[in-house]
């Protein structure tokens, strides 16, 4: 009975690990004018197409460094690899189009410069969320 116990436990840690784990989100400054964000509208932000939002307050947009799992989940959800968005911006800062996304060394360091940054966006997991910050899109990983 004991090993039986022990065995779920071991298993509901897991899932639970696992579903802790599994969700992304797109988080974005208290003021940003929009509630949720298609797809489509999180990539335009995120290569630099749209550069502001509907109030005309500029967009900033916060990266994680690279070799993060949160990072490759949300560049999954683009459809673009990071090497890919790399180039995209390499060709706008040639032609003066504007600059990458800063590159934030910590999902804690990115949800205190969203909250601090008007027009700020960013991506963290879920857990990492705080009352400062407003959650706009939701990444559901997909198990392989």
């Amino acid at each position: 009975m004991r090993k039986r116990i022990f065995r779920l436990t071991i298993f509901c840690l897991f899932v639970c690990t696992r579903l802790a784990f599994a969700q992304v989100v797109v988080i974005a400054h208290k003021a940003v004018p929009e509630d949720t964000l298609s797809q489509a509208r999180l990539l335009d932000f995120y290569s630099g197409e749209i550069k502001a939002w509907g109030n005309r307050v500029p967009a900033v947009i916060f990266d994680l460094k690279p070799v993060n799992a949160i990072r490759e989940a949300f560049y999954q959800l683009l459809g673009k690899t990071p090497s890919r968005m790399k180039s995209i911006w390499l060709k706008k800062m040639l032609m003066g189009e504007g600059d990458p996304p800063a590159a934030l060394e910590s999902e804690e360091e990115a949800v205190k410069k969203v909250a601090a940054t008007k027009g700020a966006l960013g991506f963290v997991s879920k857990a990492k969320v705080t009352p400062e910050v407003k959650i706009i899109f939701v990444i559901e990983k997909k198990d392989k």
